[in-house]
Order: structure tokens, then C-alpha cells, then sequence
């Protein structure tokens, strides 16, 4: 079992930089490759070679990390383009991407197939934990895998070894249907309490450290206060996770009434024409259905992408 000098990651967007950037600070040689390559291009001052293709950025590289949109393109660059061909033997793929659990365990059998191995190792944190290396991470896999990766996701962030192929994807659904249903309970709090007369940065204030005290209240609470929509999590990468988390659960046998609801929320938020929104922004939803009230007083930070122009 070789040691893990060597990376490439393979997608280096809001959460692929950053986690770039805390493997270079660790001390791993780097190559990246991006689709767009502009945003791969600023890790080259930090001691990364940008790469033209998948292919190139793993010739060299005992560990491939793939931080990708959705499960397609993640099986897109995987099998589709040159990766396999240039792989080293015995590499080991962690795909950090949130992908269907299904899908994970296809990916994990077709390059075990080609005598790769595999971590599904999707993550938790949004872009602060990225940036901080203090990421959730989730992995499903052979116990000596996750032990290879050991050092790789020490610069990343807290590991857990959740179980065999697809258990990190299992694991990132409950923490997505959790993650929303908390966003929106968040909302109705805080709006609930604006319109009856109260600070809602007090009322933050007094309910942190209570039962009801959480992460989503500590740092999405505030975004709320705040209005600062700019995205560490988009709201249209949530509504993906939510439709995969019900399609799941229909196969599983499971109703799941709170997550189908806030499934219906985001769905509504993001054809609002807030896609690229954080998902705390599932407060304008709220906010929308509940004119005049409206939580904080401070004007809204929103991304231009969106088409509304204000940031």
C-alpha cells in the first residue's frame, strides 16, 4: 500500500480551491484540472501545475480527488474522458463529490475492475470549513483505504469511517435532509419572531446554547440577520441533494414528509431565479410568503449570476 505523496484534484470550484489550497499548505505535490481552467489557474502561484485534462493532472498522482457538480459529470470524468489511461496502478480515487450512493458503489466496482481503488468521501462544511481544514468528511469504503487516506484528509478536515462503498453518500443525504429541514425550522424562527417584535439578533443571541442551539442557527442564523446571501452553499446543489435523498428513500421504502416539503421549498426558491443563492436564502422563500415581515434591516448581498443585479 503506497503512501500518498502525489494528488490530483480534479474540480476546483467554491469547494475544490480551497481544499486545493489546505493540501499545497500541507505539503502534497499538486496537479489540478478544472473544466473552466481560469479557475484552476490561481493554485499555479501557490505551487500547483494546471493541467489540460483529467488524464494529465493523474499521471503522477498516488490519490485522485474529485470535487465535481453531480454524479454524471463525476462518472463523465472518471470514465469518459483519459483519466483511466494515465492512472497509475493501485491509485486510489476519493470521489469528495455528493453523488447518488448507487452511483458510488457502480464507480467503486468499475475501478476496482481496472485495479484502482476507491473512497466515496463526500463532505460537510460549506466553503468555511473548506478554507479552515475543518470539513466533515463522510467515507465509504475498504478500511485500508480510508487508512491510506488518513493524511490527505487530516489537511481537509475530521474523517469518519462510516462503512463499505456508498455509506459516505448514504451519510451526506442525512446530513443534507437534516442540513434543510434546520435551515428552514431556522427561518420560521427567526421570522416568527421578527414579526411578533423582537431583535431577531437577540433572539439568536438568547436561544444559542439551548436544545434548540445548532450550526445552522450559529452561522446561518447570522447570514440571515446579515442578508448575505453569497453563496458558500448554492441553493440549486441542495435541491439536487434533496431529489437525490427522496429518490433514495423511494427505494428504501421511506416516506419522508419534512424532507419532501423542504424539497418543494427549494425547488420554488430556485425557480424564483436564486439558484445560485446560499441555501440559507431559503428565508426569502419564507419572507415572500409573508410580506411586509422580513428578518434584519440590512439590504440584501445577493450573487449578480442570479439576474438580480444587487450584491
Amino acid at each position: 500500500m503506497r503512501e500518498i505523496g502525489s494528488v490530483a484534484v480534479l474540480g476546483t470550484g467554491l469547494m475544490g480551491r480551497p481544499m486545493a489550497e489546505r493540501l499545497l499548505k500541507a505539503g502534497f505535490s499538486l496537479r489540478v484540472w478544472n473544466r473552466t481552467r481560469a479557475k484552476a489557474e490561481p493554485l499555479a502561484d501557490l505551487g500547483a501545475s494546471v493541467c489540460d485534462s483529467p488524464g494529465q493532472a493523474v499521471e503522477a498522482a498516488e490519490a485522485i480527488v474529485t470535487m465535481l457538480e453531480n454524479g454524471p459529470v463525476v462518472t463523465d470524468v472518471l470514465f469518459g474522458s483519459d483519466l483511466t489511461s494515465k492512472t497509475q496502478p493501485d491509485a486510489l480515487v476519493v470521489d469528495m463529490s455528493s453523488i447518488p450512493p448507487s452511483l458510488a458503489r457502480d464507480h467503486a466496482a468499475r475501478l476496482g475492475d481496472l485495479g484502482l481503488c476507491h473512497l466515496d468521501a463526500p463532505v460537510s462544511g460549506g466553503t468555511a470549513g473548506a478554507e479552515a481544514g475543518t470539513l466533515a468528511i463522510m467515507a465509504g469504503g475498504s478500511p485500508q483505504d480510508f487508512s491510506r487516506a488518513a493524511p490527505l484528509f487530516a489537511a481537509l478536515g475530521r474523517a469518519t469511517h462510516v462503512g463499505p462503498s456508498g455509506s459516505g453518500q448514504m451519510t451526506k443525504l442525512a446530513n443534507q435532509a437534516i442540513v434543510a429541514v434546520t435551515i428552514a425550522a431556522v427561518s420560521e424562527g427567526l421570522l416568527l419572531a421578527t414579526a411578533g417584535g423582537a431583535d431577531p439578533a437577540a433572539v439568536r443571541d438568547a436561544i444559542s446554547g439551548g436544545f434548540c442551539d445548532s450550526r445552522i442557527l450559529e452561522l446561518h442564523g447570522k447570514r440571515m440577520i446579515e442578508r448575505d446571501w453569497l453563496p458558500g452553499g448554492k441553493s440549486s446543489i441542495h435541491l439536487k441533494d434533496m431529489n437525490t435523498v427522496l429518490e433514495t428513500a423511494e427505494t428504501l421504502k421511506l416516506d419522508l414528509p419534512l424532507t419532501k416539503a423542504v424539497r418543494d421549498q427549494f425547488a420554488e426558491l430556485v425557480e424564483s431565479g436564486l439558484a445560485e443563492a446560499d441555501h440559507s436564502a431559503l428565508l426569502l422563500w419564507l419572507e415572500a410568503r409573508n410580506t411586509p415581515y422580513r428578518v434584519g434591516k440590512l439590504p440584501d448581498r445577493l450573487p449578480i449570476s442570479n439576474g438580480s443585479g444587487r450584491q
